[in-house]
């Protein structure tokens, strides 16, 4: 139960950017404080995933969640919130651009749950990947601060509620599609 609430939470800060926007513009500060303080609380309880450090990032990512919801509310001052989504890409480069100096990258790490053999060409290429993916992340959170420092709760809430989710399925579409050329290569 608690491990499907922690799932329920992670699924839900998914929207924060569109829910910020609703929270501010429809309800008021003190309801959406509520909502994700507990949301943030809730992704701090145990979870199960195949790679440890996606556990380790949720819950440092829970941890600012709930640090930057904290100084909303202490300050009042709702720009703190804005930060989460930079946070998010800021994390998520350190973690892909670590994994870079350890023997086997992320991208590698999660192509072994599925292919435990992964030939040289496939480590290579999935080493190339995940410095895309860093270089991703520097692009989407440099564009996340432009955002914030922009100070249009719209726009903001548009790029990182929409946009940045969208150019982020096309970038994983993409890498499928040159997956799929790369692994026939390999035949």
């Amino acid at each position: 139960m608690l491990r499907l609430l922690s799932l329920l939470a992670g699924g839900l800060l998914l929207t924060y950017p569109l829910a910020v926007y609703w929270g501010l513009t429809h309800w008021g500060g003190s309801a959406l404080l509520a909502i994700l303080l507990v949301t943030f609380a809730l992704r701090l309880l145990p979870g199960v995933s195949p790679v440890r450090e996606w556990l380790l990032l949720g819950r440092l990512l829970a941890c600012v969640g709930l640090l930057l919801t904290g100084l909303s509310a202490i300050f009042s001052a709702q720009h703190w919130l804005l930060y989460y989504p930079l946070a998010v890409s800021l994390a998520l480069l350190c973690l892909f651009g670590w994994s870079l100096t350890q023997p086997m990258s992320l991208v590698e790490r999660l192509a072994r749950l599925t292919d435990p053999d992964l030939p040289l060409a496939g480590v290579r290429y999935t080493r190339t990947v995940t410095q895309v993916w860093c270089g991703f992340f520097v692009v989407n959170g440099a564009l996340a601060a432009a955002t914030i420092w922009h100070g249009d709760l719209a726009l903001w809430s548009l790029y990182n509620g929409l946009i940045s989710y969208l150019l982020m399925g096309l970038l994983m579409g993409g890498e499928y599609l040159v997956r799929l050329r790369v692994k026939r290569g390999f035949a």
